[in-house]
Order: C-alpha cells, then sequence, then structure tokens
C-alpha cells in the first residue's frame, strides 16, 4: 500500500504503450465531466497578486450557498488530495481506522503510510469500538454504492460517543444533492467536495471542506498561506453563483448515452454514478487492450481484474467511437 495508486488518465502512458497522438485519444478513465462550461474572464488581479482575504470570503460564501452547508463556511483547499494527506494528524491516539472499500486508494495509502492500523470494511455495520476514525466515500467510487444520510448521521453518533470521526467524501455527490451531509452540523462530521468533477474543471486543483470551524482552521493552518490561487477563487465564486441546471443537464444526457451502449454491448454494469459506470466482466483485461488498441482509455483496477471503469464520452461522436468498438470487440469473441 505504500507504492503510488493507479488512477485513471493516464494518456501520456497509454498513448506510448498503444500509439496514437494524446489529443485523438478518447479518454473515459476518469469521472469528470467531459464539458466544462465557459469560463468568465479572470481579472488581471488574481493573476498579478497573492488571493486576500476578500477573493478567499467571496468564493466561500458562494460555496457555502452551492453546497447548502448552513452556517457552516466551506474551506478551499487545493484539490481534497491535500486533505486526505492531513487526516492522519486527526486520528485519536492508539485508534485503528476504517475505510469502506472498495474506495478511492489513496484513503488507505495516507494512514498506511502515517504509521496507522487500517481495516478495509465493506459494511458500517462492521465498525467497531476500535475505530476512532472512519472514511465513507458517498457516492462510491467505483461502484457508485451509496449510504443514506440516517444511516450517516447514525455512524456520526455512535463515533462521537467515543471521540471519533467521521469523513464523508462527497467529491460525486454533485448530482444528488438531497444525499448530502453537507448542511449536517455534527460537530465530528468532516465533508470533502470536489470542485473538479462536476464542473469538469479538475486541473484547477480545487475542493472544499466543510466542517466545524476549529477543524477547518487547523486544515487552514496545516495547509498554510494561500494554499489556493486567485483564478481558481475566482473561478469558484464565478460558477458556484451561476445556475447550473444545463451543467446537470447535460451530465445526465451524457450518462444515459454511455448506460445505453454499455447495455447493448451486453456488459454487465455492477455501479455507477451520473459520471462513470462500472463494468463487471471476466474478460474486462482484453476488453481493456481492445479499446486502448483504438485509442480508447478506461479504468482498470488492481485489485479487480474483471471490473472496468468507463466515464463519459463529450459527445454524440465520441458515444459512436465506443459503440463501434465494443461491437468489434463482440464480433472477436463471437
Amino acid at each position: 500500500m505504500s507504492g503510488p495508486i493507479q488512477h485513471g488518465g493516464g494518456l501520456a502512458a497509454a498513448s506510448v504503450l498503444y500509439g496514437g497522438r494524446i489529443e485523438d485519444w478518447l479518454d473515459l478513465s476518469t469521472g469528470i465531466n467531459p464539458c466544462p462550461p465557459d469560463l468568465p474572464e479572470i481579472p488581471m488581479r488574481a493573476w498579478h497578486r497573492l488571493p486576500d482575504q476578500e477573493r478567499e470570503v467571496a468564493s466561500r460564501q458562494a460555496a457555502q450557498r452551492f453546497y447548502r452547508s448552513g452556517h457552516r463556511l466551506p474551506l478551499p483547499v487545493p484539490g481534497t488530495q491535500s486533505v486526505i494527506q492531513l487526516l492522519p494528524r486527526l486520528v485519536p491516539s492508539g485508534a485503528r481506522v476504517a475505510v469502506m472499500s472498495p474506495t478511492y486508494g489513496e484513503y488507505a495509502r495516507a494512514f498506511t503510510l502515517a504509521g496507522l492500523t487500517v481495516d478495509a470494511v465493506s459494511d458500517l455495520n462492521l465498525v467497531s469500538t476500535a475505530h476512532g476514525l472512519v472514511v465513507v466515500v458517498n457516492p462510491n467510487n467505483p461502484d457508485g454504492r451509496l449510504h443514506t444520510p440516517t444511516e450517516l448521521r447514525a455512524l456520526a453518533a455512535d463515533l462521537a460517543n467515543r471521540g471519533g470521526i467521521l469523513v464523508v467524501d462527497e467529491a460525486f455527490g454533485d448530482m444528488l444533492p438531497e444525499q448530502s451531509l453537507a448542511g449536517d452540523d455534527s460537530a465530528n462530521l468532516i465533508v470533502f467536495r470536489s470542485f473538479g468533477k462536476f464542473f469538469g474543471l479538475a486541473g484547477i486543483r480545487l475542493g472544499f471542506v466543510i466542517a466545524a470551524d476549529d477543524v477547518t482552521a487547523r486544515f487552514s493552518e496545516w495547509l498554510g498561506p494561500w494554499a489556493v490561487s486567485g483564478p481558481a477563487l475566482v473561478l469558484a465564486e464565478h460558477l458556484m453563483s451561476s445556475d447550473t441546471g444545463l451543467i446537470a443537464q447535460h451530465i445526465r444526457s451524457r450518462a444515459l448515452g454511455l448506460q445505453d451502449i454499455l447495455a447493448e454491448s451486453g456488459l454487465t454494469i455492477r455501479g455507477g454514478t451520473d459520471l462513470f459506470q462500472l463494468v463487471e466482466d471476466a474478460s474486462a483485461g482484453e476488453l481493456h487492450r481492445h479499446l486502448c488498441s483504438r485509442q480508447i482509455l478506461t479504468r482498470k483496477f488492481d485489485y479487480r481484474s474483471d471490473w472496468l471503469r468507463f466515464g463519459l464520452a463529450p459527445d454524440e461522436t465520441g458515444d459512436a467511437r465506443l459503440r463501434e468498438a465494443l461491437r468489434t470487440f463482440r464480433s472477436v469473441r463471437a
């Protein structure tokens, strides 16, 4: 668990291995909106100067409205990966960590590298009194497993009775606001949100931490001053204050297209979200290589050779390209 985690988005490595220019590849390996919205003009001041308090407050207030976080002001961070690596500092002395699994691998890696004992649990009922911090990715990556707010609030309350902490990662939660715990005020609850996935802007490295004021203050201190760039804060304020209905509508349309293609191909959909679908197939490795040979990149998993995750194509042309590649795979296997 100490080695690098395999993630999606490795177009450079795939193009070296299978050929083709990077720009010719159809990247379905990530769970990111493939059609980012038009961007506003960013004032020169945001590029020229260090981000000031006024700009950070404006972005936090926009995030507060967008995430419906009540009285809690979300803390902007340079991608949620930056705060995942800080979580070991919050684990009570002598406690174990439980991570609902399988899931995003960087959680277990961060705790393991910090010398903590990590238990991969498959059910919330397996969380025990030995666990001082619990991580639940909700909806989960890569299978879309979803726990209800009621279940998670009960877990948070149980952990609070023994000084424990619940971390809920809602990186893929923007399409399911009714399932979010962002507005919950449990003192021991930490919610992570990702800006880049829904808005299709992963490259600016921006996320938010929603938690009690003393917790966000600690994260802020650990990250240091000016952790998030001025241009990123400008984009967050603008886009989170705009009407995002068309973004959500387009994502749903793209998701339905992907689901139809996978169903037509006879593949078994294990689960997913509006931003990706997980396929389970004994020939997943062979299918991954077949698609790569046609410059289509999907996400494979070193811990489940029969899983393959498909992200969204940007348009119907991409859909047609995937449909044809899957058709030729079926014909070869027939």
